[in-house]
């Protein structure tokens, strides 16, 4: 297969997506190169067989090609990855396939600019298959877009599965977000619950773990960092606030997932109909407090954990205050969390792109 994405040492949702995936369908035997969307960085990432650079038509041509030396190609479609308008560049190199094409939706807007809706619609034209990852998506891309249903698959994002018994927690509960760390975040939610549970035994600590997402610090440096510092200090929870800077591995995310007494995921979108975040919580089995954006709200009405209205303060430190006082209620949500979890394995995962990428291969002609 061919995968068109961001890609090591590129830091971002989707690049990790395509690593994992990547590794998900080798590990059945698969042949994967990654065609690598360029930014300022030399590629370093296992498999890469090229790259497309924005706003070179010859580049775009190249790219094409080399994904028409695989069977299939698998697109990964997010608007702020490709050049052009609203990213519209993506689909000069769907016109240049020969193979049949898979593209998934990373980002499904209710709603879109009339920009974003027409280059969504081409998109789907395009393609053999256009993935969601999760129903509310499907829902949406139904009714924000003119696609043919019959071209739409919903596969699960996936998530890395924590091996070994979970670890004892000692010292202060851990209040957990991580990521790439910017604007829409967020972290303010939370820095604003803290003073309301510092009577919690063992007072409880915030940590955000991740760093300066690349276009912010482009853009801002470091001014956001520093304003959610000065936030928790006129708030009086410095020293309960600690705002990590810096790349984890696998592992150690995992690990560090695992040591949090609960999972906060307060963005600011209420259209996120995905989050690779949001699979890796459920993934390490901690109960999680959400916003109500649709992925949490579809995931964790299972009982894996607790959504609130963006823009109830109070909810969000009345939930956080529930989960880290209530001991049986936590556990009810790690184990529900612990039961969602498999579904969403990256070997399980791989096994359904590799299903679809088989039957849209089998439904195209052979090429002469």
């Amino acid at each position: 297969m061919g995968v068109l994405s961001t890609y090591a040492p590129t830091f971002c949702g989707i690049a990790s997506f395509s690593a994992a995936l990547a590794g998900g369908l080798r590990g059945l035997g698969t042949d994967v190169g990654i065609v690598r969307v360029a930014d300022d960085v030399a590629s370093t990432g296992d498999g890469i067989v090229g790259e497309v650079v924005s706003g070179s038509p010859p580049s775009l041509a190249a790219c094409a090609q080399m994904l028409n030396r695989h069977e299939v190609a698998i697109i990964q479609h997010e608007y702020g990855i490709y050049g052009g308008r609203d990213g519209d560049e993506v689909l000069d190199i769907m016109d240049g396939l020969r193979v049949p094409s898979v593209v998934v939706a990373h980002t499904v807007l209710k709603n879109p600019t009339a920009r974003q809706r027409a280059v969504m619609e081409e998109v789907a034209a395009k393609a053999d298959q256009i993935v969601v990852m999760s129903e509310s998506a499907h829902r949406v891309l139904r009714s924000s877009f003119h696609v043919d249903d019959a071209k739409i698959s919903v596969i699960p994002h996936g998530a890395t599965m924590p091996c070994g018994e979970s670890p004892k927690r000692s010292g202060r509960p851990i209040v957990l977000t991580w990521g790439l760390i910017g604007p829409g975040k967020g972290i303010e939610r939370v820095i604003d619950a803290m003073p309301a549970l510092v009577d919690i035994p063992g007072r409880p600590k915030y940590v955000v773990a991740g760093r300066t997402h690349p276009k912010v610090l482009a853009a801002e440096g470091e001014s956001y960092r520093e304003a959610l510092l000065d936030r928790a200090r006129r708030n009086g929870v410095a020293d309960a606030v600690h705002l990590e800077d810096g790349y984890r591995s696998t592992a150690s995310r995992t690990a560090l997932i695992r040591s949090a007494a609960v999972i906060a995921l307060p963005y600011d979108s209420t259209d996120q109909a995905t989050s690779g975040v949001l699979v890796d919580a459920i993934a390490g089995g901690r109960p999680i407090v959400a916003t109500a954006f649709p992925h949490a709200v579809e995931l964790l009405s299972t009982g894996a954990g607790i959504v609130v209205d963006h823009d109830d303060p109070g909810a969000m430190a009345s939930a956080l205050r529930r989960v880290l006082t209530q001991p049986r209620l936590a556990g009810d949500m790690a184990g529900a969390a612990r039961q969602l979890a498999p579904t969403m394995a990256w070997p399980v995962v791989a096994e359904d792109y590799l299903r679809l990428a088989n039957r849209v291969i089998s439904a195209r002609p052979a090429l002469v």
